[in-house]
């Protein structure tokens, strides 16, 4: 697995002698984990499922779906990559695997001259997702939309849209959602390194997470992901960046009440709108074939209008038994006395 990951980076003289020195010293520390952590490029490359050339866009801005039950977990949408394009894959509402686990979302990062995604995966606690700031709580570092307590789950009513009438397990803290991490400004980018990427590296806490027991994605979570790769309207080449499905209230569910778009989507669908008029103008042309069958019927009109000339009304007869009930017109003198 791990040849499948180096191979396709093609790393350079410098960098390959870096990855030799590091598979010479683990042996003599004993631990792979600590030479990946001297050298920063394997760090990278760890978990890595799917690389690209190109970056991925810029996340898209949207508002976050209401809770739909209490015990659901925010995951942030994210881009993923298939078939040669990025597509968005909408951010969901999700139900953790077990009690106590967190979510640690997936990331882009660039690395060796490619853009690398490391999968997302649950654990006790929240790792290192390349200082994305994903917002609701994902502010690049940790997780402030909510923590576990007494079993259960507690939102934070400040960054996370809840119904605080109906879900009560809820408190309010401030986030400081800053607008820079490391000195480096964060803005909507997506993806970790690279000249418009953030610049952050992981902390001793996130270190510490990394090594923890971690739960791969739901299963339900993995159906959202095909769900979102079959739709055409989320990839990026046809949305532009901003998808109408930016946000779902449910995973899997891309229509009806909890799904939100991102901002500018509807100018995205107002420009695609004009792109079918060929074929209106097409059938707006066909009348004339629609009209040439029907040549019979106004020559059957036409000779029912002359014989209604000539012919007397079929109502004739009635009208002449009533004539002849009708008493003739008679002189004043003619009336009995």
């Amino acid at each position: 697995m791990h040849r499948s990951i180096v191979s396709p980076l093609r790393l350079s003289a410098p960098l390959a002698a870096a990855a030799i020195a590091m598979a010479i010293g683990a042996p003599l520390s004993g631990c792979a984990v600590q030479a990946r952590v001297a050298v920063p490029l394997p760090v990278v490359a760890v978990g890595v499922e799917v690389t690209a050339s190109e970056p991925p866009p810029p996340l898209p801005v949207y508002v976050q779906p209401p809770l739909p039950e209490p015990g659901y977990l925010w995951t942030p949408g994210y881009w993923g990559y298939a078939g040669g394009g990025y597509f968005w894959v909408p951010g969901t509402w999700v139900q953790p695997p077990r009690v106590g686990v967190l979510w640690t979302p997936g990331y882009w990062g660039f690395a060796g001259g490619v853009y690398g995604f490391h999968a997302g995966y649950w654990g006790p606690h929240v790792g290192f997702y390349g200082g994305v700031n994903y917002g609701f709580g994902y502010v690049g570092v940790g997780y402030a939309g909510g923590r576990w307590a007494n079993g259960g789950f507690a939102y934070n009513s400040a960054v996370t849209n809840v119904n605080v009438n109906i879900v009560h397990n809820t408190y309010q803290q401030t986030v400081v959602n800053n607008t820079t991490i490391n000195n480096t400004t964060v803005n909507n980018a997506s993806y970790n390194g690279g000249p418009h990427g953030v610049s952050a590296a992981p902390t001793p806490q996130e270190q510490v997470a990394a090594r923890e027991t971690h739960v791969p994605p739901t299963q339900v979570q993995a159906q959202h992901v095909q769900e979102a790769v079959r739709n055409p309207a989320l990839a990026a080449s046809a949305n532009g960046g901003h998808p109408a499905v930016a946000a779902t209230a449910r995973p899997g569910v891309f229509s009806g009440p909890g799904v939100v778009g991102a901002r500018g989507s509807e100018a995205m669908a107002a420009t695609a709108k004009p792109a079918a008029p060929a074929p209106a103008i097409a059938h707006a042309a066909a009348p004339a074939h629609a009209a040439a069958p029907p040549p019979a019927p106004p020559a059957a009109s036409a000779a029912q209008l002359a014989s209604a000339k000539t012919a007397p009304p079929k109502r004739r007869p009635a009208a002449k038994a009533a004539a002849a009930k009708k008493p003739a017109n008679r002189k004043p003198e003619d009336k009995k006395v």
